[in-house]
């Protein structure tokens, strides 16, 4: 049982890591992808060229959250 314990540990701080927001943002961001793949929205290169704009457009949105000022 320490095993799996450990194990899902180690997944979960691999996965998630420090920041819960950009593991879901990528998470959203490939499922978008995958969505315009499967409808046949672009070609290969169109498809490579959106997941990268999708995932920098993801980590960003999810560092402007961070770093916004706090109400008081």
């Amino acid at each position: 049982m320490k095993f799996l314990k450990s194990f899902g540990q180690f997944w979960y701080d691999f996965i998630i890591g420090d920041d819960w927001k950009i593991a879901v943002a990528v998470v959203l961001a490939l499922v978008a992808l995958y969505v315009a793949m499967t409808v046949e929205l672009f070609g290969d290169t169109g498809l490579t060229l959106l997941g990268g704009v999708l995932l920098v457009v993801a980590f960003a949105i999810s560092l402007a959250i961070d770093v916004r000022p706090k109400k008081q």
